[in-house]
């Protein structure tokens, strides 16, 4: 039943999302529009009590109820994000509006965008480690809590190796390859470069 339901809050967020965005761009419905996208954070809040409801029932503590956990800290993480992004390209398709700006894909500023990705990803596996910390202290000693375990070191391992990642690119920063540098003309070398050619070409 838990699983069924993480399908459905995930087809339900798209499904949502979708309709927000065609009520504002293409009705006009800014209210309605609103109102959709609101219903977004219901969803987890839904899974999060169906998952309560169903620990509370007796059922045994398993993989489900942690990828319960990692799912609604991935969307408290992410979710809101991933509405702003899209509404940017729901604008400037369907309402005429400036594309929306791209990432950075070079030096400090992709640094700055992976760390705040990685800001991210930490809040989400807090979120999770919390969630399935409550789950553990719920079911006590009257059930196997070792799957809510493992989950929790698989938020934390993804953290980790997120961070990781992302600080690679604070280390050694992604350069801008030459083929995609702008061409210079010659006369808008600096002089000391041209006299430094000149002095070279005169010792040769």
């Amino acid at each position: 039943m838990v699983v069924g339901l993480i399908v459905a809050c995930e087809v339900a967020f798209w499904v949502l999302l979708a309709l927000g965005l065609g009520a504002r761009y293409l009705l006009g419905w800014q209210r309605t529009s609103v109102a959709l996208l609101l219903c977004e954070p219901v969803l987890e809040l839904v899974l999060f009590t169906v998952t309560a409801i169903d620990l509370k029932n007796g059922a045994e503590p398993g993989w489900e109820h942690g990828l319960a956990a990692l799912y609604i800290g991935c969307t408290v993480a992410y979710g809101r994000c991933t509405v702003r992004r899209l509404d940017g390209h729901a604008a400037h398709r369907l309402a005429g509006g400036p594309p929306p700006p791209k990432p950075p894909r070079f030096g400090r500023a992709r640094a700055r965008h992976e760390g705040r990705l990685w800001l991210r990803t930490v809040l989400a596996a807090a979120v999770a480690c919390a969630l399935l910390q409550a789950a553990v202290r719920y079911v006590g000693d009257s059930g196997d809590v070792s799957s809510l375990r493992s989950f929790q070191w698989v938020a934390l391992r993804a953290a980790g190796v997120h961070g990781l990642i992302a600080l690679t690119y604070a280390i050694r920063p992604k350069r801008m390859p030459a083929s995609a540098l702008p061409a210079r003309h010659p006369e808008h070398v600096p002089d000391a470069l041209v006299g430094r050619a000149r002095k070279d070409e005169e010792e040769i």
